[in-house]
């Protein structure tokens, strides 16, 4: 039996809104989810379905606040881990938007982030040789040039370059629980191939994903053993895979009336 990954129970959750009179709005309602080590489950839904919020919550983003309900990652509370404990824990989120950090080194801050998940695990750390052997296999997978590991992280990167430099991050730090936010936003037929192929390259029995994305495409080369369709807060529907393609062909209206 594979083992649970991610339950999450009634889950309601906030988020800081300067704009309202108390400055907080709710955004999850009710939110009920069990992953199991190697699926992969993806979540569709209109803007404002509350769909990059739930990754943001999981990954445990300052702003963000869980109200009602709970999520349980690997046998632990997620609200009772920071964000920092949550990513040596083995969750990973590629962020829909990746930031850039002007002056922080590609490879530095690879090595730093592989090196503090090994320490959680009781691993001994990688040297800067062992490092760039590592690196370099993975770098091939994606077709990015070494010069990458020598830049500031996303600085001056295209869209495509920040992607595929999220994938290699997950690559590296190869994590239980992997949660890609609109992966696909942003990128042309051939990035969208390397990325997914990449994405493809990590799926394991021990490990699960979360994809979130607004579009079927992304589903024809990453193949989901579940979707799921989020409105106002909550997962309104489910189903395999072809309910993504139910769901290009009708749009969301002809489905939520149903």
């Amino acid at each position: 039996m594979s083992k649970t990954v991610l339950t999450i129970q009634n889950l309601h959750a906030q988020i800081e809104d300067e704009s309202l009179e108390d400055g907080k709005k709710e955004i999850l309602k009710g939110m009920n989810l069990t992953l199991k080590a190697g699926e992969v489950h993806a979540i569709m839904g209109p803007n404002g379905a509350g769909k990059s919020t739930l990754g943001n919550v999981l990954a445990g983003k300052d702003g963000y606040a869980i109200t009602q309900g709970g999520v349980v990652f690997n046998n632990e509370n997620l609200d009772d881990l920071g964000a920092d404990e949550r990513a040596r824990n083995g969750l990973f989120l590629a962020f829909q938007y990746p930031v850039e950090l002007p002056g922080v080194n590609a490879a530095q801050f690879l090595r730093t982030a592989l090196n503090a998940k090994r320490i959680e695990a009781g691993e001994k750390e990688l040297n800067g040789a062992e490092f760039l052997r590592l690196i370099r296999t993975h770098l091939a997978a994606l077709k990015m040039d070494e010069s990458f590991l020598k830049r500031s992280v996303n600085e001056g990167f295209s869209g495509g370059e920040k992607k595929r430099f999220e994938i290699l991050q997950m690559a590296l730090l190869e994590p239980q629980l992997a949660i890609l936010d609109e992966t696909d936003s942003g990128l042309d037929i051939d990035a969208l191939k390397i990325v997914s192929a990449g994405v493809n390259d990590l799926r394991a029995d021990n490990r699960a994903f979360l994809i979130i994305t607004h579009y079927q495409r992304l589903l024809d080369y990453i193949k989901p053993d579940f979707v799921h369709i989020m409105a106002d807060g909550q997962i309104v529907k489910s189903g395999d895979a072809s309910l993504a393609k139910e769901l290009e062909a009708n749009g969301y209206d002809k489905i939520m009336a149903a």
